[in-house]
């Protein structure tokens, strides 16, 4: 049976290498590439929506992707226990009009033994802002190690 290293149960550095995997592969864009950590039969809640299984997260993703350019994410570890992981998150995108918005949220997670994520459920919050007003400045694709996390800006 394939794993999705590090598998439950978690500890903290293996929770904050899942969040980074997560974060990373979602800072690619790629709804391909981000849906394969998902169970076939995954279950989210994001924002009104409720996708079930790997192909509608997938449309969700490409339908966000399209809408959300020059989208940056931050995640953080806010709480795990054996299979769960609690997340607190932002990113910051514009709309193909040029307005800026940083979006706040939190997303819980459970996981399969193969860590496959089976559960996402999300919560998020969205802020017009400047874009003078942006924090997150690095090219597209993967954080660098050394740009500040999210609670470095206090969020």
């Amino acid at each position: 049976m394939e794993q999705k290293l590090p598998v439950p149960p978690f500890s903290q550095e293996t929770a904050i290498q899942k969040i980074r995997m997560a974060e990373d592969a979602w800072n690619t864009r790629d709804p391909e590439k981000v849906a394969l950590v998902y169970t076939e039969d995954t279950v989210w809640r994001n924002r009104a929506e409720f996708p079930k299984g790997r192909e509608e997260v997938k449309e969700l993703l490409r339908r966000k992707w399209s809408k959300e350019l020059e989208y940056r994410l931050i995640k953080e570890l806010w709480a795990f226990t054996d299979n769960r992981i609690a997340v607190r998150f932002a990113y910051e995108c514009h709309d193909d009009s040029g307005n800026w918005t940083r979006s706040f949220g939190n997303e819980n997670w459970e996981f399969n033994e193969n860590g496959f994520m089976m559960r996402r459920f999300a919560s998020i919050n969205d802020l017009p802002i400047k874009e003078a007003d942006r924090k997150f400045f690095w090219p597209l694709g993967r954080r660098p190690d050394a740009h500040p996390a999210l609670s470095d800006f206090g969020f």
